[in-house]
């Protein structure tokens, strides 16, 4: 039998779940159409519909250099990489060094409101090609236990500089 999608595990399709009710926390809408109808649909289908979505969605957790903990199939493109290149990276790597400081402000920000919308700043995918996003969204993950666990963003609009 063939092994369970890295992003598909019991533990990331729990992230999913924080993912989406943190992201309906923060912005008091749904990430995804699916998430409306989240208490009927499984945490799998939801997990994949999430994977899926068509727009990038990435995660870190918590500390001074969190670590990538989630990126959909539409980031993994996008920073062409697979999971096991970009999961556990350090996400300050998703930008230019000389774009990190204005990254790391603007996560600061997100953590001190919860959220921000119209975030913009360039990225660098794994093969050193950079990007601009615009109109991104952060906002910080909340566990069960009401508790701090991380950041994630989104966001549909990029191109290539």
């Amino acid at each position: 039998m063939a092994s369970e999608a890295a992003w598909l595990t019991t533990d990331k399709q729990e992230l999913a779940g924080v993912l989406l009710e943190s992201h309906q926390r923060a912005f008091s809408r749904p990430l995804i159409a699916s998430a409306q109808s989240s208490r009927s649909d499984s945490k799998r289908l939801l997990c994949q519909n999430l994977f899926a979505c068509g727009f990038p969605v990435l995660a870190h957790g918590a500390g001074q250099d969190p670590k990538l903990s989630y990126a959909n199939a539409a980031a993994l493109q996008l920073w062409e990489t697979r999971w096991d290149e970009l999961i556990g990276m350090p996400s300050r790597l998703t930008a230019p060094e000389t774009e990190r400081a204005e990254r790391s402000s603007a996560l600061g920000q997100a953590k001190r409101l919860d959220a921000v919308q119209n975030y913009r700043g360039i990225r660098i995918s794994r093969k050193g090609r950079r990007f601009m996003i615009n109109k991104a969204r952060i906002w910080t993950l909340w566990d069960a236990e009401e508790r701090v666990c991380g950041q994630a963003a989104c966001f549909s609009d990029w191109w290539w500089l």
